[in-house]
């Protein structure tokens, strides 16, 4: 229920604000990584990420001043591997974590039929699903993290962040092809029992966008 009021609230908003021209869909693939910080008196430690595919429905417009705004709702999945530090026997713990994400942006661009955009903006998301695909060690020296999809993890739901973009796009009479490379900050900390001092992620997206324009 909440997240179908999210995705209303921004579509309403979208369209009551600004005058939509384009929309259409965005797939691409996503790797995200993790750093952590285990306790308050602990350095911050990284961890290796994940790759994923992610999807999106995608909302554009643009003025006569080469700037608009996009609102993307999107699918996307965040994750972690960790491993344990033994050459000899390696094991590791994967978590995934499927989120709702609204990145709302403004757009500049260059060119007419062939263009250059750069976007920025910030987003919020919600978390659908938290998943544990493996759990093969424990660290009693320095603390993993731990596990968000298990029972009684209860991991926040809340995302938000900020998002930076580049890409080139080609307009093909009322429909446009577009390639991005975006790079997102998230300050999502998913820990809600203080089993952790504090956690963040990054993740950078490879999409190609295909948008009609309706008006």
């Amino acid at each position: 229920m909440r997240v179908s009021l999210l995705c209303f609230f921004f579509l309403a908003f979208g369209m009551e604000v600004f005058s939509q021209t384009s929309v259409g869909f965005r797939g691409g693939y996503a790797t995200s990584s993790f750093s952590y910080r285990p306790a308050a008196n602990l350095r911050d430690r990284g961890v290796e990420g994940v790759g994923n595919p992610t999807f999106a429905f995608v909302i554009e417009h643009f003025n006569a001043k080469n700037a608009g705004v996009e609102l993307n709702v999107q699918w996307i999945t965040l994750g972690f591997r960790q491993l344990n530090e033994d050459p000899v026997n390696p094991l590791q713990n994967v978590t995934e974590l499927d989120y709702l994400k609204l990145p709302f942006l403004a757009s500049f661009y260059a060119g007419r039929s062939g263009r250059f955009q750069i976007k920025l903006g910030p987003h919020i998301g919600y978390l659908l699903k938290a998943r544990d695909l493996q759990r093969e060690f424990t660290n009693s020296s320095v603390p993993e993290i731990p596990t968000y999809g298990g029972e009684g993890d209860n991991p926040r739901k809340f995302m938000y962040g900020i998002n930076a973009g580049a890409g080139i796009s080609k307009v093909f009479g009322k429909s446009s092809l577009a390639a991005e490379i975006r790079f997102a900050y998230d300050f999502t900390n998913p820990e809600s029992q203080d089993r952790i001092f504090d956690m963040n992620s990054t993740t950078l997206e490879f999409g190609l966008s295909y948008l009609f324009q309706v008006r």
